[in-house]
């Protein structure tokens, strides 16, 4: 009993999650190219940049205070820090600075002098800090200096000032209040009046005097400088190494933003998920990358492959499969391409089912550019009959042979040829007695079609081979070519039973197979009426359709 395979839920966030970084993965290198332009922006900003130094100095501010000494005396009366912020960096300040600068022969415009001046305020303090960033560090310890002189000896003329105009309005008060008090004086007679408007005179006379007595004895000092600007002994800024792990960080996160601006637009499939989803069948197993299988398609065969073990895997999924075992007829396809991979699925799960005590018929269908003969090279164990040596007769007859598996058992191979008219050639009546011998106790027809976009001779197939394995590279299928895939075999009465997925060949598996099309090459190129034919043999011409187990001795009657 078979049970369906369950989908992953929609809404599993920890799923979707990984499955979307995976997928920013694929597109390595986008990735690289982000944190090489990152890396090389970062180290571009270090060497270019010149050379700055920054020197800093603290003021604190302070009010005019009688007695900064008597008890409850607040520092902060009357100081707003945020306004003596703005004084700090007005054009004030700065053109006293740049004239006390002229003075000590550093002459600076006051533009190219404020440019270079930075005042903060610590929370919670009534400290303002100059920071002045220059050049060398003498002209940014003396600039800094300047301009916190500047700032301290504007906000003294200020204070200065207002009490000035504080005392002349006192003395302006006053001077009216001392002449009439001098004419009451002069006046002898009068009365009490004259001597209550006298002591009133006197009162108020001796009040103003006593303010401009306390304005003139303000302390006036407009703040300290608790921290001079001393000579910084190294340039500030971010070093090589902090700026080259920025740039990798900021180029980092430009390539996880390319990648997934990538991701969006690519239209191959981005996952299994979006596979089963767009096919509608399930995955019924991914192939490893084995390089020890580059240039051959047989992997069940050799010790300790873990391919040919994926391959038992799925052909014991697809023989328990309840669609697969009742017709036991298989079509194996690509998407698009050249089919070789497709070929090496259906050679290997051929050998599996044989392994498995099936007799096993393998149909080439690709009549257009056949191969599987010749790749399969020295287990190939099958000829031309000697009564079509005289003529040639269209395929299927004579085109039968068998395959030897070391270790595993044997399988019939009907090879492929060259056909003129390949869709008759695959609707005639000799190919559907072939794929009938599925129906036969114990027996498995596996036919191996071109590419299902390429040609429709997979389609043509489809009503008498009802079950289909799609074989493809997941970084090449696009989703809209699995959903015509699905489309096609569904309308045609088939049923996708599962998708088989296949590593890209690496440079390496590419050269091998190219060596070894090179040494088959200089071994003899067949013939167009013997290709997928090997040595030829004799046995009765009837036994050309018939549907038998190897026979080892059969090549020495």
């Amino acid at each position: 009993m078979t049970h369906p395979i369950r989908a992953l839920e929609d809404q599993d966030e920890p799923a979707l999650l990984r499955d979307q970084f995976r997928q920013l993965l694929r597109y390595r290198a986008l990735l690289a190219c982000g944190v090489v332009l990152g890396l090389l922006g970062g180290g571009w900003l270090a060497l270019s940049g010149e050379e700055s130094y920054t020197s800093t100095g603290e003021v604190v501010v302070r009010s005019a205070a009688s007695d900064p000494f008597a008890a409850g005396a607040s520092a902060d009366k009357g100081i707003n820090i945020g306004s003596e912020r703005q004084t700090a960096v007005s054009d004030t300040v700065g053109t006293l600075a740049v004239g006390s600068l002229a003075r000590a022969g550093d002459r600076v415009e006051l533009g190219t002098l404020m440019s270079g001046l930075q005042v903060t305020n610590p929370p919670n303090t009534l400290v303002l800090r100059f920071a002045y960033t220059g050049r060398t560090p003498a002209l940014a310890k003396g600039r800094a200096q300047a301009l916190a002189d500047a700032y301290l000896e504007i906000r003294r003329q200020r204070t200065e000032d207002s009490i000035a105009n504080m005392v002349d309005g006192y003395r302006a008060q006053l001077a009216p209040l001392t002449e009439q008090r001098d004419q009451l004086a002069e006046q002898t007679g009068g009365g009490n009046d004259v001597t209550s408007a006298r002591a009133n005179l006197v009162v108020s006379i001796s009040e103003l005097t006593r303010k401009i007595s306390e304005l003139r004895a303000l302390d006036t000092t407009p703040g300290y400088l608790t921290k001079k600007p001393v000579a910084p002994t190294e340039p500030t800024g971010a070093g090589l190494p902090l700026l080259l792990g920025l740039g990798g960080a900021v180029g980092l996160a430009l390539g996880l933003l390319l990648s997934w601006v990538r991701l969006v637009f690519d239209p191959a499939v981005r996952s299994t998920r979006e596979l089963v989803r767009s096919l509608g069948a399930p995955l019924l197993g991914t192939l490893p990358r084995e390089r020890a299988s580059a240039g051959a398609l047989l992997a069940i065969g050799r010790s300790g492959s873990r391919l040919a073990e994926e391959y038992r895997a799925v052909a014991f999924r697809l023989a328990y499969d309840p669609s697969f075992a009742q017709r036991r007829r298989l079509l194996v396809t690509a998407p698009r391409g050249a089919g070789d991979t497709a070929a090496a699925a259906a050679v290997n799960l051929a050998a599996a089912f044989a392994e498995m005590g099936r007799h096993v018929l393998l149909v080439e269908a690709d009549l257009r550019t056949p191969s599987l003969a010749r790749d399969l090279g020295p287990a190939v164990q099958g000829a031309r009959r000697r009564w079509a040596a005289g003529g040639e007769r269209a395929w299927p007859s004579d085109s039968r042979m068998n395959v030897d598996v070391p270790g595993s058992g044997a399988f019939t191979l009907i090879a492929g040829r060259r056909t003129d008219n390949v869709p008759r050639a695959l609707t005639s009546a000799p190919v559907g007695r072939i794929v009938a011998e599925g129906d036969g106790p114990g027996a498995v027809v596996i036919v191996l079609a071109p590419p299902v976009l390429s040609y429709a001779d997979a389609v043509a197939l489809i009503d008498r081979v009802e079950g289909v394995v799609v074989v493809c590279d997941p970084r090449e299928v696009h989703r809209s070519d699995l959903e015509r895939i699905r489309e096609i075999i569904g309308a045609a009465g088939g049923t996708v039973l599962g998708a088989l997925l296949h590593p890209g060949r690496n440079r390496y598996e590419r050269r091998a197979r190219k060596k070894a099309a090179r040494r088959r090459a200089r071994g003899g190129r067949p013939g167009r009426d013997d290709a997928g034919s090997g040595p030829e043999r004799t046995g009765d011409p009837a036994e050309t359709l018939g549907l038998r187990p190897f026979d080892s001795t059969a090549g020495h009657r």
